[in-house]
């Protein structure tokens, strides 16, 4: 492993730690050993922390389980406002229709900075066509696939022979995956209740709504 991906899981571990959910493989095995916050006192017992902390926990818990930037989160939590129904619920919804989040669910990779990673280096089609935009949003009825070039690297041979299953959620009910083809088809929206996402998404819309 280089220096720079040391780096960055150590960071990963350690803010996995301060959200209390594990954003990594690595972090579970992390939280195993050391199932309390990061810092000299992170064994304390936690003070009661106001209202404001408590919500703004829920919504970075929310934007790293999905990699996102503050401005990224905003935006789509206002697309979720316009629509009917429970703000909290579309808002997760919309954000498993990105790219990267459901090449993630597919298991064509093991965490959703390399799902973002296979996106932007090309080697995502959706319907044939070639996206490297990970917050490109998928509709119902469209196709995900490794390009067939792509699919002779042994990272994406790695993933078809079904390696990140283990660390990986089951394969949720609106996605159906033909794994050793690497290829999935978002089959209809997700809905909140079958998203494998930790998050309070009420304390994220009052957040936003404050």
């Amino acid at each position: 492993m280089s220096k720079n991906n040391q780096a960055r899981s150590r960071r990963q571990v350690r803010l996995s730690r301060a959200l209390g959910i594990a954003l990594t493989p690595k972090a579970v095995k992390h939280f195993e050993k050391r199932p309390y916050g990061p810092g000299e006192h992170g064994r304390a017992r936690r003070r009661q922390e106001s209202d404001y902390a408590v919500r703004l926990k829920e919504k970075q818990r929310l934007r790293a389980q999905y990699g996102l930037r503050e401005v990224q989160l905003q935006r789509v939590f206002e697309e979720a406002r316009k629509e009917s129904g429970l703000t909290g619920e579309s808002l997760v919804e919309l954000l498993e229709m990105r790219l990267d989040a459901l090449v993630l669910r597919a298991g064509f990779a093991r965490t959703i900075a390399q799902a973002r990673q296979a996106v932007v280096h090309r080697h995502i089609l959706v319907d044939g066509k070639l996206v490297d935009r990970p917050s490109f949003r998928v509709k119902p009825g469209q196709v995900i696939q490794v390009k067939p070039k792509s699919q002779t690297m042994v990272p994406f041979q790695i993933a078809a022979a079904g390696a990140h299953r283990d660390v990986l959620p089951d394969v949720p009910a609106y996605l159906d995956v033909q794994l050793e083809k690497l290829r999935a088809e978002l089959v209809r929206r997700p809905k909140r209740d079958e998203v494998p996402v930790t998050c309070d998404v009420q304390l994220v819309v009052e957040y936003y709504s404050r």
